[in-house]
């Protein structure tokens, strides 16, 4: 992997780059959708190609527990498994440590935890997760980490840093000599002592990106921004930065504005699923009953092949009827909306503008 830094916007922290993989390039900042189980909900791999997704993330801890790794790297990796020939980002089961909180018990030597599927005992190491990401064959893995709830103490917060370090150090020197690249992940909570040390430690261990983890846990927003601006001056300027788990489309631009490059968020595909639509004036809630008899598109500036052709009203008709093609055409839709989205994001950078559409965005608190 090799990441190309273009152009900077003059005016604020906004970056406009270029990720070389094996499986192609990817555009930054980029967005990428999240297909936990090898598949984007209710899209088919033609349809994403057809959005022009170009990064998809999947997560190796459901892919650990089904159908395994072992399978997938007998049927030719995730990408032949999946049909999907453009780059895949894995995640490496740190935040599903964290969200299954109740099924697992963490010790300084990895998690054991138990499958919410079947109730069987796990143990997943620094290492088995490097292991796992290697056999499925992404093209961007993750380190193990130690991701807190919000709020936490400094105490606590320190020692799980700390822990995040050492999984870091173990899973750097097992990748050594891997193909797949591997990002470490910036960990410390709301201190900014804690990030500073945990971003120089695994900048001097140094991996090929680097991701700021243990935010959009339920801190609040203007916190987020401020955290995101404490770390990104000890990430070096060559390698991408990854803010993982958010956000809204506001989210991206602030995010943008201070130096962060990949994105990624189940918010577009599962609010979709829910009837929550994205538009430039914000979001409707597609089963209320004033969009019975609507004919209007989701949104009429929208270039996307759903507000091309159906309505309001259909589409209402399909969610309160709980079609499967409800959630197909919302999920177009919404990840229409966030892609176009880092589209514009990217040009605005490219034209030295960026600061108009983060001076919009904050006007119209949108999204």
């Amino acid at each position: 992997m090799h990441f190309e830094l273009l152009t900077k916007d003059p005016n604020t922290r906004a970056r406009r780059g270029r990720l070389h993989t094996a499986h192609g390039v990817i555009e930054t900042p980029i967005f990428m959708p999240v297909g936990t189980q090898a598949t984007v909900k209710s899209m088919t791999p033609d349809q994403l190609r057809d959005l022009n997704v170009e990064v998809l993330l999947c997560n190796s801890y459901h892919l650990f527990l089904r159908p395994g790794q072992e399978t997938v790297a007998r049927l030719g990796g995730l990408h032949r498994f999946m049909g999907w020939d453009r780059p895949i980002l894995t995640d490496s089961g740190g935040f599903q440590v964290f969200s299954l909180s109740s099924l697992r018990d963490i010790t300084e030597d990895g998690v054991r935890f138990q499958s919410h599927l079947d109730g069987s005992t796990h143990f997943l190491s620094p290492e088995l997760a490097v292991d796992v990401q290697i056999a499925l064959g992404s093209d961007i893995m993750m380190i193990l980490d130690d991701c807190l709830a919000y709020p936490a103490t400094h105490f606590d917060a320190e020692h799980s840093m700390k822990r995040s370090l050492a999984w870091a150090d173990r899973c750097h020197k097992h990748w050594a000599g891997a193909t797949n690249a591997l990002f470490g992940i910036v960990q410390g909570s709301i201190y900014p002592d804690l990030r500073r040390e945990s971003a120089e430690r695994l900048v001097a261990m140094g991996f090929p990106g680097y991701a700021i983890g243990g935010l959009a846990v339920g801190e609040p927003k203007p916190l987020m921004y401020e955290i995101i601006d404490q770390v990104e001056p000890y990430l070096p300027e060559e390698m991408p930065r990854y803010l993982m788990g958010v956000g809204t489309p506001a989210d991206l631009v602030e995010a943008v504005a201070r130096g962060v490059d990949m994105f990624d968020c189940v918010m577009p595909t599962r609010h979709a699923r829910n009837g929550w639509l994205f538009t430039k004036d914000g979001h409707i809630v597609i089963k209320h009953s004033k969009y019975k008899e609507d004919p209007d598109p989701i949104d009429a500036t929208c270039g996307c092949a759903v507000c091309q052709t159906f309505s309001r009203a259909y589409l209402r008709h399909l969610f309160i009827a709980n079609e499967i093609l409800s959630s197909i055409l919302n999920t177009i839709h919404n990840l229409y909306f966030y892609l176009d989205t880092i589209r514009r994001i990217r040009q605005f950078i490219e034209f030295h503008r960026f600061d108009e559409i983060l001076t919009q965005t904050r006007r119209t608190g949108a999204h």
